[in-house]
């Protein structure tokens, strides 16, 4: 696309500023004045103060360059809709530091750089005091929504860039200054008060709008100090009620308060009192301690005295005591002697008995035991007899070996049947896991297969599964494979290029099915045509259009492979999918390659898929030039998941083969059960002969050792009888033993009389110690008790000491704690002495005079105890609140001053602009042969309800009605918007103003009518840069000296024309350079 820009002169309305006019452009940060003059004279070059000179754009919106000049009055800039008119007036918003949200189309900067481009610049020259003063401004942006600043080529911020835009007035979010297309409606939605704001900001003293807001604000705080004063006043009025309603209530408490007083002053000395009486109490307790502690040192001195006679008869007594007890422990030994010889002695008679008795059993013995000799000698010999008895035995050796070996052939077999079960088994297994993992598998297939006839379904196929399950039923009578639908074919072997292949083939091909023979087609026509898919039918002749291939220039590019190679499928579908999608003719490239698409057609590329778009490229039949689309990729529907036919019909067979092996090998394995159950049979029967003659032979065995061991047994038997002692030699032992026993007595005997002399003479000495002792003792028990009968007086005395001692503490303590509180209740001073001394001089009659006074208290009737208080805190409120109320009145009258001052300067001005307004939207309306007004919305006070009513009327026979949506067609509201702006011009204290198409919707008349206001306005002196976008002017209009026109065109031929233009040549030059470019035509450049 190539885009020519002619101008005439290219001019936008513009007002300068005062802080231009005498001072240097740094002073553009320094303190803008309060006021704006007006208007100065325009200089030779016809441009005022903030006029735009030049505007130079780069890689922005639909423009890869472009630079223009605009001229000083009316600019009319024409074009076909969708060539750039409106990228201007986007371009004049951001490079003046314009949010891209008040455009009303891209919500981010980074939208507004040019498509494959990665940044771009815009720069706007101002004009500044003098015709050779310029101001440039240059805003740099990216695709990272990142935006850099210069100001006359330094680097600034965008504050001081919005200070440069701000010193000149110039607005671009104000409607009436700067109107985009697509914001064009949004003025005829705006509200009196919306209007009358952004009036005030574009015209007059730019005091106005600061005076409105002023006077909205101190409006508002006039209402809130009206409403505090008369609530002020009405809670003044109402606490002073209160306080006249209280006062004799008020008096009654003071009275009852006197009362209470005296009370609390009379109880100040009943503490006093209970001190006088606790210190009387304790000089008493003390003199009755001091009497006890005299009793006691008598009754201590008294058994000092009788205490050592008595210590001295309890040592005589204890020594007498101490000879006793080891007289007593003597005797005590000689006793345990004796008991323990008389012991030993019947021991020793129990001895003799016992030896006697064996003597006589010894003779009863002798006779038992010859008979038991007798007795084995029997046994010995039939045991004998009985071995010697017994047949001999031979076992089979042979038969056993025998029947080992055929035991061991047996079990041979029988494991070798069993290894081969256990191979063909685990055989089995393998085959068993095999086949569950077709059937897995298949039921995946069958699954997917399912889930994209559902999106066949969902896409249009409503009776895609009916005709699916109709070709299954009747696969054997077709003479060749058919297959399809055609989704179920194809496979797209990465996941990425499902939506490419999805969007490239038609929608046809993937419900159709496809056969090999004429005769398979007509069946399927007749039977399928119920169900509304399509049957294609695969005659076996390639169209031998394989395509370009990838070259190593391409790959460079990111272009990885053909589309037809992202596929897999039967080659009768593939070839479908090559005749009549062209697959192999299409390319799928990359991240890069979408940033490089215009170098792919170079490469012989007509149709190209990457990541974000699709590239499609055709040759004119006629020109011969080539025209470019692109397409963004909607995501794959019918692709979520692939089919591989060729796996499904392997796993089929591979599922059949695996069955019909098992059943095999389940076969062998009953077989081979079979016979090792047989082997085994056979050898546990042999074993059970085996075991049989082994059991005759350990019965035979054990039969001989039985005997032999019996044998033995009985003669050791018979040994040990005859090993027994003899009658004669045992009876000498016995009685040398009793003679023996016998002498030990004797002994004891001699022992036991000297024991009885010893006993005799130690009880003689211990009867003399004991009675000295009895002696001593009733005369230490005498003593004792009159020990005990002088410490008992004395415990007494003692105690009582001690009573006294308590008591005394307890009084000091008493005295101390009621001095503590006496003190802590009232201090005494001498003024309170002399008042104590005139009441009652004892606790009991104090108290008798305290409650007569509480009593007399509580005679005064009080309804509420806390009266006085809550008379005394109205007081005081009533005090602050009238000092309060004072100072709020003040502040009140002061803010009616100021609002009536702001209002006296502010309405006047206000009313004077828009009269001018009216009389100027007046005039223009009646030469259009049409009625309007500009009124102004008062309010009085309420100053935030102000506004701008436009009333018109467009036919004679109607009235004035307020201009809206509702009342006017779009034509009208655009007649009255247009005409609206133009009466401001003369009031305007901005530089320039911009509206976009504010003419579509007119009818010619009114459009001819509207452009001849236009060009009559800009011919006047003072009026600002004007910026008007129109997609077409009527034929036959008049134009002045003060008219630009901008052309913007576009087509390949352009080239020649948009150069004779940019040089001002006569059209004579542009028409040469069309007729050229028609002969050699031109290669498409991208914008």
């Amino acid at each position: 696309l190539s885009l020519s820009v002619s101008f005439c002169a290219l001019h936008f309305w513009l007002a300068p500023h005062n802080c231009l006019t005498s001072a240097p452009f740094m002073d553009l940060f320094g303190r803008p004045p309060s006021k704006r003059p007006r208007l100065v004279h325009r200089g030779d070059d016809d441009y005022l103060p903030g006029n735009i000179l030049e505007i130079e754009l780069h890689n922005f919106m639909t423009y890869s360059h472009i630079m223009s000049k605009p001229g000083p009055r009316l600019n009319l800039v024409i074009g076909p809709n969708g060539t750039g008119k409106s990228s201007l007036v986007c371009a004049i918003a951001i490079g003046l530091a314009g949010e891209p949200q008040l455009l009303g189309r891209a919500s981010s900067i980074g939208d507004y750089v040019k498509r494959g481009e990665e940044s771009g610049w815009i720069k706007i020259s101002l004009r500044g005091n003098s015709p050779g003063e310029t101001i440039v401004i240059s805003r740099k942006i990216n695709k990272q929504n990142k935006s850099e600043w210069q100001l006359n080529g330094r680097n600034v911020s965008k504050k001081e860039i919005l200070d440069v835009v701000q010193c000149f007035n110039i607005q671009v979010n104000n409607l009436t200054q700067f109107l985009p297309q697509d914001r064009v409606s949004e003025f005829a939605k705006m509200t009196p008060i919306q209007l009358l704001e952004e009036t005030e900001k574009a015209v007059g003293d730019p005091e106005l709008s600061r005076q409105h807001g002023l006077l909205v604000e101190k409006n508002e705080e006039l209402k809130k100090l009206e409403l505090t004063v008369r609530q002020h006043e009405a809670m003044l009025r109402e606490l002073r009620a209160l306080n006249e309603e209280r006062e004799k209530d008020v008096e009654r408490v003071r009275q009852r308060n006197e009362l209470l007083k005296k009370a609390e002053s009379m109880k100040k000395k009943l503490p006093w009192l209970v001190f006088d009486q606790k210190k009387n109490s304790f000089k008493e307790a003390k003199e009755r301690e001091k009497e006890a502690k005299q009793r006691l040192q008598e009754f201590a001195k008294q058994i000092v005295e009788l205490k050592a006679p008595l210590e001295e008869k309890k040592k005589m007594k204890e020594k007498l005591d101490t000879m006793c007890k080891r007289l007593r422990l003597e005797k005590e030994k000689i006793d345990q002697k004796r008991k323990e010889i008389i012991e030993k002695e019947n021991q020793m008679s129990v001895k003799v008995k016992a030896k006697l008795g064996e003597i006589q059993e010894l003779h009863s013995r002798e006779t038992h035991r010859q008979e038991r000799i007798e007795k084995a000698r029997e046994e010995v010999a039939a045991a004998e007899a009985e071995l010697a008895n017994l047949p001999v035995y031979e076992p089979p050796k042979e038969e056993i070996e025998k029947l080992g070996a055929q035991i061991q052939e047996l079990e041979l077999a029988a494991n070798d049947t069993k290894n081969q079960r256990q191979e063909k088994e685990h055989l089995q297994d393998q085959k068993r896991k095999l086949k569950d993992h077709c059937v897995n598998r298949l039921r995946e297939i069958e699954s997917v297969s399912t889930r994209k006839l559902q999106a066949l379904k969902d896409s249009g196929a409503r009776y895609i599964f009916e005709a699916f399950e109709w070709v299954q039923a009747h696969r054997h009578e077709f003479r060749k494979d058919v297959y399809g639908p055609g989704l179920l074919e194809v496979n797209v072997v990465n996941r990425g290029h499902a939506a490419y292949v999805e969007n490239h083939v038609p929608g046809y091909i993937w419900k159709s099915f496809v056969t090999q023979d004429p005769a398979d087609r007509d069946l399927l026509n007749r039977n399928l045509m119920q169900f509304k898919v399509p049957v294609i039918n695969f005659t076996g002749e390639s169209a031998g259009l394989s395509g370009p291939v990838v070259t190593a220039e391409m790959r460079k590019l990111g272009i990885e492979m053909k589309l037809g190679e992202a596929i897999s499928a039967p080659p009768v579908v593939k070839e479908i999918l090559r005749t009549h999608a062209m697959i192999d003719h299409s390319f799928i490239g990359t991240i890069e390659t979408n940033r490089r698409a215009d170098e792919a057609n170079r490469l012989g590329i007509m149709d190209l898929w990457t990541p974000e778009n699709h590239f499609r490229w055709q040759t004119s039949r006629y020109g011969g030039h080539v025209s470019a689309s692109v397409n963004s990729i909607r995501p794959a529907r019918l692709f979520s998941h692939s089919v591989d036919a060729r796996e499904y019909n392997e796993l089929q067979q591979r599922k059949a083969g695996t069955e019909e092996a098992i059943a095999n090998l389940d076969n062998e394995v009953k077989t081979l059960v079979l016979e090792q159950r047989r082997l085994e049979d056979d050898a546990s029967k042999l074993h059970r002969q085996r075991e049989e003659i082994v059991n005759i032979m350990k019965m035979e065995r054990r039969k001989r050792q039985d005997s032999s061991s019996r044998i033995e047994q009985r003669k050791r038997k018979l040994e040990s009888i005859e090993k027994e002692e003899d009658l004669e030699s045992a009876e000498t032992r016995l009685q040398e033993q009793i003679s023996e026993v016998n002498h030990g007595r004797f002994k004891r005997a001699i022992e036991l009389k000297d024991l009885f002399l010893q006993v005799v003479d130690k009880q003689k000495q211990y009867a003399v110690k004991y009675f000295s002792a009895v002696e001593l003792d009733l005369k230490v028990r005498e003593l004792d008790r009159a020990m005990r009968s002088h410490e008992s007086q004395g415990t007494k005395a003692q105690q009582e000491y001690d009573h006294c001692k308590l008591e005394t503490e307890n009084c000091r303590k008493d005295l101390e704690a009621t001095k503590s509180v006496a003190e802590r209740t009232v201090k005494l001073t001498p003024e309170l002495q002399r008042e104590f001394a005139k009441m009652p001089n004892t606790v009991e009659n104090l108290r008798e005079a305290i409650l007569e006074s509480e009593a007399e208290a509580n005679t005064v009737l009080c309804l509420n105890d806390s009266v006085l208080e809550e008379y005394e805190n109205r007081r005081q409120q009533i005090s602050r609140l009238s000092a309060k109320l004072e100072d709020e009145t003040a502040g009140l009258n002061q803010c009616q001053d100021e609002v009536n001052g702001v209002k006296g300067k502010w309405l006047p001005t206000l009313r004077a602009v828009v009269s001018k307004i009216n009389d100027t939207f007046s005039n223009n309306f009646r030469e259009m042969a049409v009625a309007g007004e500009v009124a102004l919305d008062e309010h009085g006070y309420d100053f935030n309800k102000y506004g701008i009513l436009i009333k018109v009327k467009f036919r004679e026979t109607g009235e004035l009605q307020v201009l809206s949506a509702h009342h006017q067609s779009g034509g009208e509201r655009s007649v009255s918007t247009i005409l609206y702006l133009v009466s401001l011009q003369d009031l305007t204290q901005c530089p320039f103003r911009v509206v976009d198409e504010i003419n579509q919707g007119m009818d010619p008349i009114n459009e001819r009518k509207m452009f001849q206001q236009l060009v009559r306005a800009a011919s006047e002196p003072n009026t600002p840069q004007c910026f008007l976008l129109t997609p077409k002017l009527l034929p036959d209009l008049e134009y002045t000296e003060a008219c630009s026109i901008l052309n913007i065109m576009n087509g390949p031929w352009i080239q020649g024309p948009a150069k004779a233009w940019s040089t001002g040549s006569s059209w004579a030059a542009v028409t040469e350079s069309l007729s050229q470019a028609s002969q050699t035509p031109l290669q498409m450049i991208s914008s």
